[in-house]
């Protein structure tokens, strides 16, 4: 696909090739999901020292659609940066095999974080496409707060839930991905890479968020799943 005019591109690490497959990957999306279908937005940090999560996120990507198919389905967009200035989105996908060969053919490389840029193009899928949920997947800052927060607040004003989850302790980080989160009434959580199992019930209840709603969520048995509708505000519930 084109590159996303929300999400001007820079030089990518391996010219022509990412793109290419982008736009074999996924068509331009529709203007609303399918009846009965969830859409979600995966957004990972894709610099130089993500490289095992991303690997770890994209084996357990499929999870989200299993879990997602008893609701209805899901549509998955990938969005990532790395690099000096490349940050890019897929097209929807609404399968796991389709989202894991994308994913690995995307490495990480150093870079400083681009999450405002995320959040501007959650912004404008959020208006043309229906999206109402999306994940972010990272461990670091390197944005001013204040100019996230504010892309926060839009987000949560347009109706899309934000579910941050943050690998790692840093108390700095952890204070502005939280209030991002809350800003959109959606949750903050932290996970471990050491232990799979914890980044997988969090990816697995997000997608039923997306597919079903917090309906879903109650529901469901999951840890993950009641882990996410503690964190969520309940005002907001």
């Amino acid at each position: 696909m084109p590159d996303d005019p929300a999400l001007p591109a820079g030089a990518p690490s391996a010219p022509g090739e990412i793109e290419a497959f982008l736009r074999k990957a996924g068509e331009i999306a529709p203007p609303r999901p399918q009846a009965g279908q969830g859409r979600l937005a995966f957004a990972l940090d894709a610099t130089a020292s993500r490289q095992p999560t991303w690997d770890l996120a994209c084996g357990l990507q499929a999870e989200m659609f299993s879990v997602a198919a008893a609701l209805g389905g899901l549509e998955v967009q990938l969005v990532y940066y790395r690099g000096a200035s490349e940050c890019r989105a897929s097209g929807y996908v609404s399968d796991e095999a389709r989202l894991a060969t994308l994913m690995g053919r995307i490495s990480c490389a150093g870079g400083r974080t681009q999450i405002g840029r995320v959040l501007r193009h959650l912004e404008t899928e959020a208006g043309r496409s229906g999206l109402r949920a999306a994940v972010f997947v990272g461990d670091a800052l390197e944005e001013p707060a204040a100019g996230l927060l504010e892309a926060a607040g839009r987000l949560g004003v347009m109706g899309l839930r934000l579910f941050v989850f943050q690998e790692g302790w840093d108390a700095s980080v952890e204070r502005v991905f939280r209030e991002m989160a809350g800003l959109t009434g959606g949750a903050w959580c932290r996970f471990d890479a050491s232990a799979p199992g914890e980044l997988a019930t969090l990816l697995k209840a997000v997608a039923a968020y997306a597919a079903g709603g917090q309906a879903a969520l109650l529901a469901s048995p999951e840890a993950g799943a009641r882990r996410l509708l503690a964190a969520m505000p309940r005002q907001r519930g």
